[in-house]
């Protein structure tokens, strides 16, 4: 156990490495922001006939901005050519950089958004990432979501065959795998893949003549697929995207399943690469990633934070004059809460919706500012009062030290803080950007020095058990709170200072 000078001095730093392929131009001084970051979203589209493409990508993508704020792109096929752009920036300026629109209207398209992780905003990392052939022409293009976990070897055994790479990043893996084996036919040069590669993956893709998307046997990562009428298939991150090109839900993508355009271009097949493949779906999408108007695996995630917020009252009562959630995954918790304490929820932080990620703080003090840029409270609303804040999660913990501090210095009589999430105890490597263990302050506190560190009156988290129920199975990626993973950490998973 450090001592309490030292903790501090950890949870003021920012968190140094991520898995391969994320993080190999990481600069310390860039990243300050205590919360996990969703790598990217996804989305793709089939038609057997040439419909706006680019403009329901653009749909689909801007509903899904929220998993990636750094970059975007799109890939499509037009009369068996695909054209490609990807630029750093939101959906919105990135399709206002192209044009002439009409080349990215044809009957497929797939497309990203991209949280990249700060120093390693290089465009060749950004994605779709394509292969060309000897005539410089587009012949294969993917979009990922996700982490392998043993990129680095098989990027080595490819170089060694002559195998050229572009980029750094785990996903080109992926493209160059099926891109080897195309000459097995599209199913057969991506159930190769499947069969080398491991970690997290959900994937959309197209070829010259050919769409398809696929999922690693855990399901790890969601994935998604609806239909337009009777012949435009859609699959993405998440269900907001399908709503948002006005597609109907069919089902989630089942783990370890391709799904692809037939020879006669017949709707879409399905295969299963293995017949036993058991979901483990990424609980912090519940808690934190996902869209609350979207459901995964056939569940609300707005209703799996409400029902956190009953859950945790449940486990931990206090007595209190107000509840407030801490915008915007924390609010429907702290709804939740309210409904079963009785206890009465008043939307008290305002959050400033336009900060976005353009701040560049050289100094730590400065860092810690940033709370009060994005979070301030209604004054007279809580001056006095016993006050419990519901907040999805605590990583480094120093948001939520700032936060409390504001509160304080706002008049509060009392905090009480829950946590609807449990302890996060471990780094993600299967597609969140984590901190490493060193800075996530309860793999480094028990849960009362941390109540004494935040300077708060009671201090709870989230039950394992509870979460568990809440979700209904144990069907999930639990890692970040058990450090237990559905997937070995294999040869990638290395936290450096680099």
């Amino acid at each position: 156990m450090k001592n309490s000078e030292d903790l501090k001095k950890t949870y003021k730093s920012v968190f140094a490495g991520r898995p391969y392929g994320r993080n190999l131009f990481r600069t310390k001084s860039e990243e300050f922001l205590d919360a996990p970051r969703e790598e990217c979203g996804i989305f793709g589209l089939y038609s057997p006939d040439n419909i706006d493409t680019f403009s329901l990508s653009q749909f689909g993508l801007f509903a899904l901005q929220h998993r990636g704020q750094e970059a975007c792109g799109i890939s499509a096929l037009r009369e068996g050519k695909i054209s490609n752009i990807k630029e750093e920036g939101l959906v919105l300026d990135v399709y206002r950089t192209i044009e002439n629109p009409e080349r990215f209207m044809g009957n497929a398209v797939i497309g990203h958004t991209r949280y990249t992780t700060a120093g390693d905003k290089k465009k060749y990392n950004f994605q779709p990432f394509f292969a060309k052939n000897e005539y410089d022409q587009i012949i294969l293009s993917i979009a990922h979501n996700g982490n392998l976990t043993n990129a680095a070897p098989l990027r080595k055994e490819m170089e060694a065959e002559g195998v050229e790479f572009q980029a750094t990043s785990d996903s080109e893996v992926i493209l160059r795998l099926i891109q080897k084996n195309l000459d097995l036919g599209l199913r057969g040069a991506i159930k190769a893949t499947m069969e080398k590669i491991t970690g997290a993956y959900s994937v959309v893709g197209i070829t010259r003549n050919k769409f398809f998307a696929f999922r690693d046997p855990h399901g790890i990562r969601p994935l998604v697929l609806g239909k337009i009428g009777e012949q435009t298939f859609v699959a993405a991150s998440e269900t907001a995207a399908l709503d948002a090109v006005g597609a109907k839900y069919i089902r989630d993508i089942k783990p370890g399943e391709i799904v692809f355009t037939s020879e006669n271009d017949e709707g879409l097949q399905s295969y299963l690469v293995k017949a036993d493949c058991q979901l483990h779906i990424c609980a912090f999408e519940y808690i934190y990633f996902a869209r609350p108007d979207s459901d995964l695996e056939g569940i609300n995630v707005h209703e799996i934070r409400e029902k956190s917020g009953e859950k945790i009252w449940e486990q931990a009562p206090v007595d209190a004059d107000i509840v407030i959630g801490v915008p915007d995954s924390g609010v429907p918790a702290a709804v939740g809460f309210s409904r079963a304490s009785g206890i009465p929820f008043r939307p008290v932080l305002i959050k400033n919706r336009y900060i976005g990620r353009s701040f560049i703080i050289p100094t730590q003090e400065m860092r810690e500012r940033i709370v009060n840029l994005k979070l301030n409270p209604i004054i007279s609303e809580i001056r006095g009062k016993r006050v419990v804040i519901i907040d999805d999660s605590i990583v480094r913990g120093t948001t939520s030290k700032r936060l409390v501090k504001i509160l304080k210095d706002a008049g509060v009589k009392e905090i009480h803080f829950r946590s609807v999430s449990p302890p996060i105890i471990a780094p993600c490597y299967l597609g969140i950007d984590t901190p490493t263990k060193d800075d996530l302050i309860s793999a480094n506190m028990s849960q009362d020095e941390l109540r004494k560190y935040l300077d708060v009156d009671s201090l709870e988290f989230l039950s394992v058990e509870n979460l568990i129920e809440i979700l209904g199975s144990t069907n999930h990626c639990f890692g970040c709170f058990t450090e237990k993973y559905p997937v070995p950490k294999g040869p990638d998973i290395k936290y450096t200072d680099e």
